[in-house]
């Protein structure tokens, strides 16, 4: 069972803190009989660093509530005391293991059930954006079928 869920993606500005939310947010709407602590890390954050505004905002569109987000960096307490990581993409999955060794056998990506990476929108035009979250959206239920 699956008690403390980390997001990691690069920056945790973008993705990571979207799918996080994403997990609260549709595990309170289901009748979960199980509710997991989710929270989310970057790579290579910047302590500190708020969200990206346009996936706020996106997030905001589906009825989404983020609340005061500031990014953080992976370190490995934060991987020692998870239950389950789960990385936007296929490569992070060795830079996680970098950061903690022993984090082998419990880091994949989120994407796993649909052998998909989330890209990065951070930057980009809203499609792709768009494109990320719709992505994330379906992944995230897909994890909480299975973790909740």
């Amino acid at each position: 069972m699956f008690n403390d869920v980390l997001i990691v993606c690069h920056a945790n500005v973008c993705r990571s803190p979207a799918a996080e939310q994403l997990f609260r947010a549709r595990q309170r709407e289901s009748a979960a009989t199980h509710a997991p602590s989710f929270h989310s890390a970057g790579l290579c954050a910047i302590d500190g660093a708020d969200m990206d505004p346009v996936m706020q905002r996106l997030l905001a569109e589906r009825g989404v509530e983020v609340g005061e987000h500031r990014s953080r960096r992976l370190t490995r307490d934060l991987v020692r005391a998870a239950d389950l990581v789960l990385v936007t993409e296929q490569r992070q999955v060795s830079g996680v293991e970098k950061v903690e060794p022993t984090a082998r056998g419990k880091v994949y990506t989120l994407g796993k059930w649909e052998s998909s990476d989330v890209a990065d929108p951070h930057g980009l035009d809203e499609a792709a954006y768009l494109e990320s979250l719709e992505l994330m959206e379906r992944l995230v239920k897909e994890w909480l079928s299975r973790i909740c």
